[in-house]
């Protein structure tokens, strides 16, 4: 089936779901409005454009027919956009089982490195090499770590993942790892670490602080944090030469904010949970508690609320846009690509039983996107609500015109 198509049924309103409760149908509703209002780029404008279409007459679909009754449904494309909340949810669990194929049968723990609030501007203006730096800094940190002999002295595995948000869609850059309880030292043998102890948090913190700041005065020394056209003023002070010494200054004064969250203790839960965190959008359908033309209320923490006119709750999500072939998730140490078949490989041998290697050379996910989502949910949506027969794939939709371009 072409995988365009992947994706569970919309509803069968020609212009998409019904419910107003769906960021698709926000964005629908005031797309030009917003474009009138907003200056988008490229990645924005093919964002915002993707979501308002997704399952939707736009892009076409096929309509099924239950071969018992008769009933008809017409089932319409999805946009696959990787900022789409609909589209997230089959390509996740296809990740987990692609991650579970090299996952270790070890503990896992998962650390947490976040930016202080002086930094968003600049990662604002510069994102996507302030990203990549926050990704070197805190995969060298970890693995550095782990390799001093008076810590634990071998390489780990790190997986690391980026998330530019908050839970009220501010803007706050952080990154997600998951790191094996434990790792490879250079002899060969694998050193486990403590049973809920991987690496001092205080320490991670020091470390981070100061790899990441080296590399942002390497990036002002070459030139690479120029402002632009469109910097803001206070942006433009920052690098200036004096404004840039006060800020370093500044962050070099402060703890930064590095958390460990307990170990995991099988691969299985915690690459579940992590791909949780690998294919989640700045917010989804679910959080959403109350949707009219003057507010869009949804679930922040603890129960709390937060409430935003329509085209600021947009210009929130859109923010969250990463630049166009961005890699968000990647991988360090005895899981970086070039260790797949050797370090990796090795740290197998000294790990997996001949059971475990069974068990997982088996999980194998469905290739059909309906078997995977019966699997996942047990929804099965080859047969027919009213009578219990099966849908037959019946002729394709063809798409819609855009109401607006």
């Amino acid at each position: 089936m072409d995988q365009a198509r992947e994706g569970a049924p919309a509803s069968t309103a020609r212009r998409g779901p019904a419910s107003a409760h769906d960021i698709g149908a926000i964005f629908r509703r005031h797309q030009d409005a917003y474009r009138r209002t907003h200056a988008l780029g490229a990645v924005e404008r093919r964002a915002l454009r993707d979501i308002c279409v997704c399952r939707t007459g736009a892009l076409g679909g096929h309509r099924d027919v239950c071969d018992g009754c008769g009933f008809d449904r017409l089932v319409y494309n999805s946009c696959r956009n990787r900022h789409c909340p609909k589209c997230q949810a089959l390509r996740q669990a296809r990740w987990v089982e692609q991650r579970m194929q090299r996952a270790l049968p070890v503990r896992h723990f998962h650390v947490v490195f976040t930016l202080p609030a002086e930094l968003r501007p600049l990662v604002r203006e510069h994102e996507v090499v302030l990203l990549d730096l926050l990704f070197a800094a805190a995969a060298e940190t970890i693995l550095e770590l782990a390799r001093d002999p008076e810590r634990l002295g071998a390489t780990v595995g790190v997986t690391a993942v980026v998330h530019t948000w908050g839970r009220n869609l501010s803007f706050h850059p952080h990154l997600h790892c998951i790191v094996t309880g434990g790792g490879l030292s250079d002899g060969g043998t694998w050193i486990h670490c403590r049973e809920k102890y991987l690496l001092p948090v205080k320490v991670l913190g020091l470390l981070f602080r100061g790899k990441f700041l080296a590399g942002l005065s390497r990036l002002f020394q070459h030139g690479r944090l120029s402002p632009g056209p469109r910097s803001s003023q206070a942006v433009k002070q920052l690098l200036e030469p004096p404004g840039f010494a006060r800020l370093k200054n500044a962050l070099y004064d402060k703890s930064w904010n590095v958390y460990a969250k307990a170990p995991f203790r099988n691969s299985a839960a915690l690459f579940r949970y992590l791909g949780r965190y690998t294919h989640r959008v700045a917010i989804s359908n679910h959080r959403l508690i109350g949707v009219d033309d003057r507010e869009i209320a949804f679930r922040t923490r603890n129960q709390e609320v937060c409430r935003l006119a329509p085209l600021e709750f947009m210009r929130r999500f859109l923010q969250h846009v990463l630049p166009r072939g961005f890699v968000k998730v990647r991988h360090f140490g005895l899981l970086a690509a070039g260790a797949v078949n050797t370090k990796l490989a090795a740290a197998r041998v000294c790990l997996e039983t001949a059971e475990s290697s069974r068990t997982r050379a088996s999980t194998v996910l469905p290739v059909d996107w309906r078997a995977l989502l019966l699997q996942l949910t047990g929804v099965d949506l080859t047969i027919c609500i009213h009578c219990g027969g099966s849908f037959n794939t019946g002729p394709m939709v063809e798409p819609a015109p855009l109401d607006s371009s």
